[in-house]
């Protein structure tokens, strides 16, 4: 009997460091606040190295914007590491908007995703009109802003027109 304790005690031990390690890798989602970094990524891309690619479906081959591809992503996360893209909260944000254009002053603007959450993934609108190719960028603004110490985060991004 004195020999199977230890065994039956190393296995509890085992089964439990198991439970708080597969717990440990789940997504926290903890909410956006004042005084954090955060990056953006289109389709699982920083953008940093190469382009994330945002596939678009373009209605003829002289048409200049079309509309994103259905099952894209954007999504806010926290940063392992503080890059020239990444964007800090400030003072007062508690969400980020994600833009495909040339963000408004507003927290509500059209063609735009709002997060409050990190880690929480969301379609692209494909009601959006992009162009059918090049290179531009995808915004991710802190909301509200605080200038000077809120900075939006950028994604460098290539079009791509998968009707060709």
């Amino acid at each position: 009997m004195n020999r199977k304790l230890p065994l039956l005690g190393a296995c509890l031990a085992l089964t439990a460091s198991a439970t708080v390690s597969a717990n440990a890798g789940a997504a926290t989602h903890d909410k956006i606040g004042p005084h954090q970094y955060f990056d953006g990524l289109v389709n699982g891309s920083i953008g940093v190295g190469s382009p994330a690619i945002i596939k678009v479906v373009c209605p003829g081959p002289e048409s200049q914007t079309g509309h994103p591809l259905k099952g894209q992503t954007v999504e806010v996360t926290e940063p392992k590491a503080i890059l020239s893209t990444s964007g800090y909260t400030g003072n007062d944000a508690t969400s980020v908007g994600a833009f495909f254009e040339a963000p408004p002053p507003a927290a509500n603007g059209p063609g735009q995703v709002n997060f409050t959450k990190y880690g929480v993934t969301k379609s692209i609108p494909t009601s959006l009109n992009v162009p059918c190719g090049g290179t531009g960028q995808v915004t991710f603004v802190p909301f509200p802003q605080s200038p000077p110490t809120s900075q939006a985060a950028t994604v460098a991004v290539e079009y791509v027109n998968v009707a060709v």
